[in-house]
């Protein structure tokens, strides 16, 4: 299949048209992953504290740098955010629009974060996947990511996240 050619976009808080897409898309791809995984109402709770157009404005003014991978036509293919956490990178959102699956564009997602890893003089980038998600968890073990915990997070509302925890090593 041919690999369809990604940019990669940074994403700034002060720009509302972009930030009220990206929540748009954003939601619209987890909705459709994650309901059948988590249900609805856990879902739509985790995308207003998370992927809100206040929520993602909040996060990268703390530090996430949120990336839409666009294609040369302008449209919406993922997105990506990360930032440095505990002397790693942490990748908090890593997605692909379901219709364009397959066509290489994660593959450069994960090449673009692994050079903004390096950059950073970083050893490893680590993230949270839901233990339920063996579809992802398969996909990013193939990449080379390692379980190295498991974890249960409170989210608030009476919700948890029951996660593992995967790292990739840049020296591996």
């Amino acid at each position: 299949m041919n690999e369809e050619q990604v940019i990669l976009v940074p994403v700034k808080a002060e720009d509302r048209s972009v930030t009220e897409a990206l929540s748009a898309f954003a939601s619209r791809i987890v909705k459709e992953h994650f309901d059948p995984i988590i249900g609805p109402e856990q879902n739509d709770y985790m995308i207003e504290r998370f992927q809100s157009v206040s929520a993602i404005e909040e996060q990268i003014r703390s530090g996430y740098r949120y990336y839409l991978a666009e294609g040369t036509d302008g449209r919406f293919l993922g997105f990506l955010a990360f930032y440095p956490r505990e002397g790693k990178m942490y990748l908090s959102k890593f997605y692909v629009d379901r219709s364009v699956r397959g066509r290489g564009i994660s593959r450069q997602m994960f090449r673009f974060l692994t050079d903004e890893t390096e950059k950073e003089g970083l050893p490893a980038i680590f993230l949270n996947v839901n233990r339920d998600n063996s579809q992802v968890i398969r996909i990013y073990e193939h990449l080379g990511f390692v379980r190295i915990r498991e974890e249960k997070n409170d989210i608030g509302n009476g919700f948890f996240m029951d996660d593992f925890v995967l790292e990739y090593r840049l020296d591996a």
